[in-house]
């Protein structure tokens, strides 16, 4: 059984994960889910046997009070109608601000497609901090397991995705999932995880 999972949709999250691994992690699997819930739930199906799942990668928030470069750490995570909690984001938000990351918690909402404009506010109003597109499928295969979702946020609704200087906050976004990667290590260690 491999110790921990680590979920990210795209190859440029993977290879920063990878890329910040310790050189300890050595039963700690990095698995690409493809971009969208369809995909991540195709992958969630697949995934191998695990003792702890954590989901990171890329993010939008859709709070006022999140910057580019900021983490966020899901305290629960929405999909459709369904509810997961994350019991271990108040620790894991601690470890990612001892590492020097700025760092949130708040629920994370994983819709089917780029989130903008009125629903962007329909989300903010219902308490939704930050959104993606994979979590959620991955989330419902963790039920019973250790689980965390980490975002690191790349737009906001001051700044959105398709404008000047994406490139950037994305080379931004990719340098804290390197530093992310450790801390989720740390947490998966059997001593550490919370159940």
């Amino acid at each position: 059984m491999t110790e921990l999972v680590i979920c990210t949709a795209l190859r440029i999250e993977r290879r920063a994960v990878r890329r910040g691994l310790p050189s300890s992690a050595r039963d700690v699997r990095v698995v690409r889910t493809g971009l969208g819930p369809r995909r991540a739930a195709r992958a969630a199906a697949r995934l191998p046997e695990h003792a702890a799942l954590a989901v990171t990668g890329f993010g939008g928030a859709l709070d006022i009070g999140l910057r580019p470069g900021d983490v966020l750490v899901a305290t629960e995570v929405r999909f459709g109608e369904r509810v997961f909690p994350c019991a271990a984001a108040r620790p894991i938000a601690e470890r990612l601000a001892l590492a020097g990351l700025a760092t949130r918690t708040g629920p994370l909402f994983t819709s089917p497609r780029l989130v903008t404009g009125g629903e962007r506010l329909r989300l903010a109003a219902a308490g939704v901090r930050a959104v993606d597109m994979e979590t959620g499928p991955l989330a419902v295969v963790a039920t019973g397991t250790p689980f965390v979702a980490v975002r690191v946020i790349v737009d906001t609704p001051a700044v959105p995705l398709l404008r000047p200087g994406t490139v950037r906050r994305v080379l931004i976004a990719r340098s804290r999932l390197r530093r992310v990667a450790p801390v989720l290590v740390a947490w998966a260690d059997p001593p550490e995880v919370e159940r």
